[in-house]
């Protein structure tokens, strides 16, 4: 059988997607967020991932892709005021921290796994609406797709931001055999509004790197790591306005991050997802790894 799911209980449910003749290996963990912690592609890492974070519950998970909703960044001071009331919400949201719930499996033309997010008390002291989120992380060769859907139940509009947090796999000392297609000729810094021009390559000798690409021009960035051969293409849709790119001093990982809104966007309003009562938006991001 070219497709499997299996399921491991290691100190959390592990759903392992499988396409055994491209030799593709996807690892889901539902109730660690919903995370993807792990994918290997003909025995090569594509993720990083801090397993020390991991199996600590009370730190977020660095590595994999975390899922950021309803919230992209952080807010001042953690705050966002809506119908005049204030509401606390940490950075990139509560999705990440949340236990989804596996509702489909397939493994017919390729393998997939849908997992959903409702509402509950705690999410409506910190987000007063009503909604369901699902995810659907279909692995078919050596593209992982994720097809999302998001569904407001309440009975007000309600305003929202979303996006992936993909960290790669790359050693520290190789940052600078990577080569970058993102398309935007202008950035932001976190600390800095001012719009700067982006000149194609990044300073891996700064402590951090944080900056947000504006008015992409497509709904592609790829990057090419000629220290491994390989070459990474993510594809997204219309609903993303911003692809951030983050990387550290001495980690080895980069993040190219495809974003719906800014931070502070439910304050500001920008770019803001608003689903009327009973509406629903679905949204596409997909990874496509290949070797040279």
């Amino acid at each position: 059988m070219e497709f499997a799911i299996d399921i491991q209980q290691q100190q959390y449910k592990t759903y392992i997607l499988t396409d055994h003749h491209a030799q593709s290996r996807v690892e889901v963990v539902p109730e660690r967020g919903g995370i993807v912690t792990r994918w290997q592609l003909q025995d090569q890492e594509i993720f990083y991932l801090d397993t020390e974070r991991f199996t600590n519950p009370n730190l977020s998970v660095r590595g994999g892709i975390p899922i950021l909703f309803p919230i992209c960044g952080n807010l001042p001071d953690d705050t966002y005021t809506i119908h005049e009331k204030e509401y606390k919400l940490k950075q990139h949201g509560f999705a990440r921290e949340l236990p989804w719930q596996v509702i489909d499996q397939q493994t017919q033309e390729s393998a997939s796994i849908t997992l959903l997010l409702e509402s509950n008390d705690q999410t409506k002291q910190v987000y007063p609406f009503d909604f369901k989120v699902t995810f659907t992380y279909q692995l078919k060769g050596n593209t992982l797709e994720i097809r999302q859907s998001y569904t407001n139940n309440s009975s007000e509009s309600m305003p929202f931001s979303t996006g992936l947090h993909p960290y790669f796999a790359v050693t520290d000392t190789e940052k600078n055999q990577l080569e970058f297609q993102i398309p935007s000729t202008q950035y932001q810094e976190k600390q800095n509004p001012t719009i700067q021009n982006f000149s194609g390559s990044f300073d891996f000798e700064s402590d951090e790197i944080d900056v947000a690409f504006r008015d992409l021009t497509d709904v592609s960035a790829s990057v090419t790591d000629k220290s491994r051969n390989l070459h990474l293409h993510l594809s997204y849709d219309n609903s993303y306005s911003r692809i951030v790119f983050w990387a550290v001093k001495g980690k080895d990982f980069y993040c190219l991050e495809p974003w719906s809104a800014p931070r502070n966007a439910m304050n500001t309003g920008e770019h803001l997802i608003i689903l009327e009562p009973g509406a629903s938006i679905e949204t596409v991001v997909a990874l496509t790894v290949t070797f040279s």
